[in-house]
């Protein structure tokens, strides 16, 4: 078995979709409490180290097969500061002091699609060409998560580097649209993930549960179906969402129903107040999920007569199922928190893909 190492690792949605295609963890590093929790929780605590990767002493870094992570995005993301001398831009650096340290055979870097025009990642080319990196061969580009079969269209830029021979990123299983003759399938959507959950979450509060990690008493672990819960929502919210059709926003909604922020901003935001489509992948999950004014969350089911529509944003458990996790994946921590695991992770079945894609040339003779 494969062993690898998870920077930056989150609730572990990297770690999960590599464990599934055989990787064994061997040492993960995440600095958010709650995260770390949910990730020691589903993957063991022994490995997991809470805290700054700053801190994590190189001679603590095992020698593994493979390195993985994301550093945190924010500063480049497009919702972020763009701030080429945020902080967080530096924290690819400390990702390859471990690749540095640990010497896989391969590592895979992902990031938000902005970190391809980034100064950042013309930094990484540089370490590649002329620096501590010079023995791997790299392959980078965007992937879209829903052309490998996840119900999310999600664009993460990847970059596979290698030296055991140059590893191109893997080819896509799934289209929009394929045509005639061809070996792709269709776009996965909502319905295959979330059909058949209850409609009418029957509580808005996560159960009381504590439990423990490093040292620290924390919420949670909780199950799948502990994720199922919902809000309430004010009359004037139900009557904007009622006029929102599935691949609808806010422009379906009456002038009169708007605040005047959207009254006043005619264009732009079109995925605000957003229903989903049964038959579409979502749009990107992100951390406020369950708020319908930050983009596409309301549930897909809607019918034009009136006679059986939805009218919720998505729960915290059909957030997950969007982005692949198990129902067997257990969390921990506050629900804004757990949000925020959830829309920051990576896809599972992207993350799965990619790792199939990397065991294949690992296992070559």
């Amino acid at each position: 078995m494969h062993t690898m190492i998870d920077l930056f690792a989150g609730c572990g949605g990297m770690t999960q979709g590599f464990t599934e295609a055989g990787f064994k963890p061997a040492l993960a590093v995440e600095f958010n409490l709650w995260a770390a929790a949910t990730y020691a929780a589903n993957f063991g605590e022994s490995h997991t180290f809470y805290g700054d990767i700053a801190d994590l002493k190189t001679e603590d870094i095992p020698k593994a097969d493979l390195v993985i992570g994301g550093p945190p995005c924010q500063g480049f993301s497009n919702l972020g500061s763009k701030d080429i001398d945020d902080p967080r831009n530096q924290l690819w650096k400390q990702y390859v002091r471990v690749v540095q340290a640990s010497s896989p055979k391969v590592f895979v870097l992902e990031n938000v699609d902005r970190f391809m025009k980034s100064s950042e990642f013309q930094l990484l080319l540089t370490e590649v060409e002329s620096g501590s990196l010079q023995d791997y061969e790299l392959s980078y580009g965007h992937l879209n998560a829903a052309d490998y079969g996840v119900a999310q269209r999600r664009i993460r830029t990847i970059v596979i580097g290698s030296r055991v021979g140059k590893i191109d990123l893997p080819t896509p299983t799934h289209t929009r649209n394929p045509g005639e003759g061809s070996d792709l399938l269709p776009w996965v959507g909502t319905k295959e993930r979330i059909w058949g959950l209850p409609e009418k979450p029957v509580t808005t509060m996560l159960p009381e549960s504590q439990t423990e990690y490093f040292g620290v008493q924390i919420p949670g672990p909780f199950k799948a179906k502990d994720l199922h819960i919902g809000r309430n929502p004010t009359d004037l919210s139900l009557q904007r969402y009622d006029y929102v059709p599935p691949g609808g926003g806010r422009f379906d909604v009456p002038r009169d129903l708007l605040p005047r922020c959207w009254r006043e901003k005619t264009t732009g935001t079109t995925d605000v107040m957003g229903r989903m489509r049964w038959d579409l992948p979502s749009h990107t999950i992100r951390t406020e999920f369950f708020k319908p004014e930050k983009g596409s969350y309301l549930h897909p089911q809607w019918d034009e007569a009136g006679n059986h529509r939805v009218n919720r944003p998505i729960t915290h458990l059909e957030a997950a199922l969007l982005q692949d996790f198990p129902e067997t994946f257990e969390w921990c921590g506050t629900k804004i928190e757990i949000a925020r695991q959830i829309g920051n992770a990576v896809p599972v079945g992207l993350a799965h893909a990619i790792a199939t894609h990397v065991r294949r040339a690992l296992d070559k003779p």
